[in-house]
């Protein structure tokens, strides 16, 4: 079922660069030498997308480092650029709820785009508004993000000006990092027994970590899948009781987005219960911790830890 996914998502963007090469309209033919533009939606998504490529195309990521992913837009000189791209990579999940019409129109003009999200086998939302509706959040799972390099691999190759044997290089030594991390964060999560293997957010994020290292989410204080939703005053009783009922000693809060709600949940619970920051929808600038995928993958983990460890 993931191959099927796959390579359903590679033939059509495959078909939309080869037809983009001979093409004499459009916006997306590149000046003879230079690099190839790739236009990526989110700072997570970008950061691989430059791990792979490295110096042959010109990567630009339309957010910014700790932009929320479901209210950020872009000004029309950005939604310019996006059309004069080469290729476009958005996550395609519904995540990108202010940037959606622009890829649209992009790829309406004839800019081949390709969703990460089809590169994978989704998970739905468990519960909350979004019930029943496809997770965007698949970065939580590195293993997720393998399906994700796989299906990028030959779409970045078949870009004009893009070297495949040397993308294939790159795309193995990353591989292998995701690899190594999906082990490192077993490990940080191995001694945190079961019965604290709780999850509370902000929104719901973290549905395929809890699927993939085994947690329960006990619930979000908005509760949907994005940031944009309100809770209710019912909302949030029945998530204090659920986590008195459950134990939670740690409530986790997204970096970007004001804790004001969370810091009153903890203190609505009754109960001594710490709120900690982590990225989880967006990179941060350098030096705070989350500047790449993998370090943030790496920060939250050990917070996550920390924060759930008796």
């Amino acid at each position: 079922m993931r191959r099927a996914v796959t390579t359903a998502v590679i033939v059509t963007t495959l078909a939309a660069l080869t037809g983009c090469a001979t093409s004499t309209a459009g916006t997306t033919q590149q000046p003879p030498g230079a690099r190839p533009l790739v236009a990526v939606t989110t700072t997570i998504l970008g950061d691989v997308v430059a791990e792979l490529v490295g110096d042959q195309a010109e990567v630009l990521t339309l957010m910014p480092p700790e932009a929320d992913p479901h209210s950020f837009e872009i000004s029309a000189a950005e939604a310019a650029r996006l059309r004069d791209a080469a290729l476009v990579v958005s996550n395609g999940l519904g995540l990108e709820e202010g940037l959606q019409h622009h890829v649209d129109a992009a790829a309406e003009e004839g800019v081949p785009t390709v969703a990460a999200g089809e590169l994978i086998v989704p998970l739905d939302y468990a519960d909350g508004d979004a019930r029943g509706e496809p997770d965007p959040h698949f970065w939580t799972d590195p293993t997720r993000m393998i399906d994700v390099v796989d299906g990028l691999e030959p779409v970045l190759a078949a870009t004009e000006g893009i070297d495949p044997a040397q993308l294939a290089a790159g795309a193995d030594r990353y591989r292998a990092e995701l690899e190594h991390l999906d082990s490192e964060l077993a490990g940080a999560f191995a001694d945190i027994p079961a019965e604290h293997r709780a999850l509370v957010t902000n929104h719901h994020v973290f549905g395929y970590l809890a699927d993939r290292y085994d947690f329960r989410v006990i619930g979000a204080v908005i509760p949907g899948g994005t940031t944009l939703a309100a809770p209710s005053a019912s909302d949030l009783r029945e998530l204090t009781d659920a986590i008195r009922e459950a134990g939670v000693a740690t409530i986790f809060a997204d970096a970007s987005q004001p804790d004001r709600l969370v810091q009153v949940l903890a203190e609505e619970a009754g109960v001594d219960v710490d709120v900690v920051a982590l990225h989880t929808e967006s990179l941060s600038a350098p030096g705070q911790g989350a500047a790449t995928y993998l370090e943030m993958m790496r920060t939250n983990a050990q917070l996550i830890a920390t924060g759930l460890s008796p």
